[in-house]
């Protein structure tokens, strides 16, 4: 079995579109940035925390502190997916104490990842909330997590895979399905 790409679901026109939606709506539902944080999940969700930040700034003349959070060793599958778990590095520069968190993440699936960011932050501190910021919320959840704010909804089957495509990673800004595929013998 082989994987291919199955379907671009988002140019980078479209990406910026949600990003600049979930922008305004942190602002909305917080009215105004006051006490606000984000913190990007290590890898993808960093950039995107960044970008999301640089859109508030420019919404409303505030640029809202930022932080990295790898959650590698907070995995409840570690010993299954990584042999040798390579560590990205936290960097949370503020205290997180009555702080409004939003968590920033590029895809949504089983809610694994959250819960794992969730046991993390609170190693660094008790935040007043923390909210869910996703670029993309494909379903089959396992755990009682849904996001607060969402580029877009994207519904899948499990035998499909998400991938989110950022610029300062990747080289280009877009989302694709990927599919499994028999393997020609």
């Amino acid at each position: 079995m082989t994987w291919q790409e199955k379907a671009r679901v988002q140019t980078a026109q479209e990406m910026d579109r949600s990003l600049r939606r979930m922008a305004h709506e942190i602002v909305e539902r917080n009215k105004g940035l006051d006490g606000v944080v984000l913190v990007g999940i290590q890898r993808r969700g960093v950039p995107l925390a960044e970008r999301i930040a640089k859109l508030l700034e420019k919404f409303e003349g505030v640029l809202p502190p930022q932080g990295k959070l790898d959650i590698t060793l907070y995995r409840d599958d570690l010993s299954l997916r990584y042999p040798q778990p390579l560590l990205r590095g936290t960097d949370v520069p503020f205290d997180l104490s009555g702080r409004k968190v939003v968590l920033v993440d590029d895809v949504l699936y089983t809610g694994r990842t959250v819960r794992a960011a969730l046991d993390a932050l609170m190693d660094l501190g008790r935040p007043a909330s923390v909210q869910l910021a996703v670029l993309v919320d494909r379903g089959h959840r396992e755990l009682p997590i849904h996001a607060d704010y969402v580029g877009k909804n994207l519904p899948t089957s499990q035998a499909e895979v998400v991938e989110v495509r950022v610029a300062e990673i990747d080289g280009a800004d877009e989302i694709w399905i990927w599919e499994k595929v028999e393997d020609q013998a």
